[in-house]
């Protein structure tokens, strides 16, 4: 059954919304090239787009050329407002961008251990609310948040984890109380997972798993260009999966004595120390991340030239390989990203050790790469999460463009 005119138009919009989003600033000429569309009804469709104060004319394209230039139209990236969060043991931050995700202001605020729930969450909200205000943008549209722990694959909320900071779930439900905008939680690794796919590692590939080494430890899995998150919002939860090699078995509640207990950061700084590494963050070395100790200790051991540093990264690539065998004879993924902090610490070198033991381990080919973007990605991911929703609702029939054309 051929869509009615009203749905055609829409759908047509929407396409060419996508594309200015992805490819522009465009010209006309450009969009009717790349959508096939007639001459007219591109016009048609720049004219609606503009009256709904989506896209606006922001320059001319072919001045080398005789004749009247052609007028570049691109998304107005000031329709919308945006912010995400990366939500840490021991800090926030938050970064504030526009439609099209550039950068307008961004801020941490690192929070002690002993600060109690209603502190925290109050300090959290302020640092957000002020730095919007810094940015000089209107409310927020759109909020993504990246946090560690569950997120309830039914009712979207972080569920309560033990471990981890009681002012987080509170933090969360005060956002999504409080502001004026579409609040979206993500868990932080899945988050990752989503920059690296977008911008980072993996951008050439649609199934991967990517396993998150910093303070903890999780994985993400992406197939056939989809997050699988899993029945209780709990795939990944890598940190609990019994290995050879520690003292005991992790529970329900504790992760120790599963795979966070050899790859987890206070692990890793460990057995640095037992090899002569020393693990920190000298000021002439510092790098600015959640966790730079272990990182920092990784860093170290590849400017070593062989004897302990060698012996380091040989033992850490023994431990990450176990888990990463255990992934890999489940999923098949084909690739693993060691992200975080650590493995954009390792790079290709500690990505390479992973590899060639895991492919002694398992009979199934698998590529190891390193993470592209470190600490980062979350906020990279979250910032991806807030531009999809208010990009959803703007774009849409029905939601965005149809109820301001009418």
């Amino acid at each position: 059954m051929p869509a009615s005119p009203s749905t055609a138009r829409a759908i047509n919009d929407r396409r060419a919304l996508r594309l200015l989003e992805q490819d522009g600033p465009l010209t006309a000429a450009q969009l009717k090239t790349m959508t096939g569309l007639s001459r007219p009804t591109v016009a048609d469709l720049v004219d609606r787009l503009q009256d709904a104060g989506l896209v606006r004319v922001v320059g001319e394209s072919g001045a080398a050329r005789r004749g009247p230039n052609a007028r570049l139209y691109g998304i107005v990236a000031d329709r919308a407002h945006l912010a995400a969060l990366d939500v840490r043991t021991d800090s926030v931050a938050v970064v504030v961008a526009d439609l099209l995700g550039t950068t307008l202001a961004e801020a941490t605020l690192p929070i002690d251990g002993d600060t109690g729930t209603r502190p925290a969450v109050e300090r959290a909200v302020a640092m957000l609310e002020h730095t919007a205000r810094t940015a000089g943008t209107a409310p927020l549209h759109s909020v993504g948040i990246g946090a560690p722990g569950l997120i309830d694959p039914v009712t979207g909320e972080l569920r309560n984890t033990a471990g981890l900071p009681a002012w987080h779930g509170s933090l969360v439900r005060e956002l999504q109380q409080r502001l004026p905008a579409t609040v979206l939680v993500e868990n932080e690794t899945n988050l990752a997972a989503v920059a690296e796919h977008r911008i980072g590692a993996a951008q050439d590939r649609d199934t991967f798993v990517l396993l998150w080494l910093g303070h903890g430890i999780g994985a993400a899995v992406m197939l056939d260009g989809k997050l699988r998150r899993g029945a209780s919002g709990g795939a990944g939860e890598i940190g609990f999966l019994p290995v050879p090699g520690t003292s005991g078995v992790p529970s329900a509640v504790n992760c120790e004595g599963g795979f966070h207990s050899l790859a987890g950061s206070a692990a890793v700084c460990r057995l640095a120390e037992e090899h002569g590494i020393a693990a920190g963050n000298p000021t002439a070395d510092a790098v600015q991340e959640q966790d730079p100790a272990a990182a920092y200790a990784v860093r170290a051991a590849l400017r070593a030239e062989g004897g302990g540093g060698e012996a380091f990264l040989a033992a850490l690539a023994d431990r990450l390989a176990l888990g990463a065998a255990a992934v890999v004879s489940v999923l098949d993924p084909g690739c693993l990203v060691l992200a975080g902090e650590v493995g954009r610490a390792g790079g290709a070198a500690l990505a390479a050790r992973v590899e060639e033991r895991l492919s002694r381990m398992s009979p199934l080919r698998t590529e190891v790469r390193a993470g592209k973007l470190g600490g980062g990605a979350v906020l990279s991911g979250a910032l991806y999460a807030a531009r999809e929703a208010a990009q959803e609702a703007l774009f849409t029939p029905g939601r965005g463009i149809g109820k301001v054309l009418g």
